[in-house]
């Protein structure tokens, strides 16, 4: 499981004696923990390595908005300081695929609900989510989704 192999990690790099890469395993673990709270209150049970990546790719997600507000305000050690946060929660997150299989699954996916339009990407997001949540930036896919639709 995901879940252990970071945990794992945290072992090996408090055993090198790397503060860095510890406080950033240290984090992953700390959000991890926290979204199992937040669905035990919610009384849904999500699978386990599913949960894991929606929370890595939250957390790089983050990570990248706020670098790019960083570099923009001349403060790069805090930038640096991010990248490397994004270096450590990549090594978990598994191969994303490649825009141009993305878009074949997008274009199928269109074709399958019959979306006609922009009005119809809530649809298509939707179930593109569902079934491909962890294979898929989701941020890159909205942009594409958009463009085939209001395209075609």
């Amino acid at each position: 499981m995901l879940r252990d192999d970071i945990k794992a990690a945290q072992v090996a790099a408090m055993k090198a004696k790397d503060s860095g890469r510890t406080a950033a395993l240290r984090l992953i673990l700390s959000k991890v923990k926290d979204r199992d709270i937040e669905l035990r209150t919610e009384g849904g049970a999500k699978d386990d390595d599913t949960m894991v990546v929606d929370v890595l790719q939250k957390m790089v997600k983050q990570r990248r908005e706020s670098i790019s507000m960083y570099e923009s305000g001349g403060r790069q050690e805090l930038a640096d300081a991010e990248k490397a946060e994004v270096a450590v929660i990549e090594e978990f997150l598994p191969a994303m695929m490649s825009d141009d299989e993305a878009g074949k699954i997008i274009d199928a996916l269109i074709e399958e609900l019959g979306a006609q339009g922009p009005q119809d990407m809530g649809k298509v997001m939707g179930q593109l989510k569902a079934r491909h949540a962890g294979d898929i930036d989701m941020g890159k896919a909205s942009g594409l989704v958009k463009a085939r639709l209001i395209g075609g």
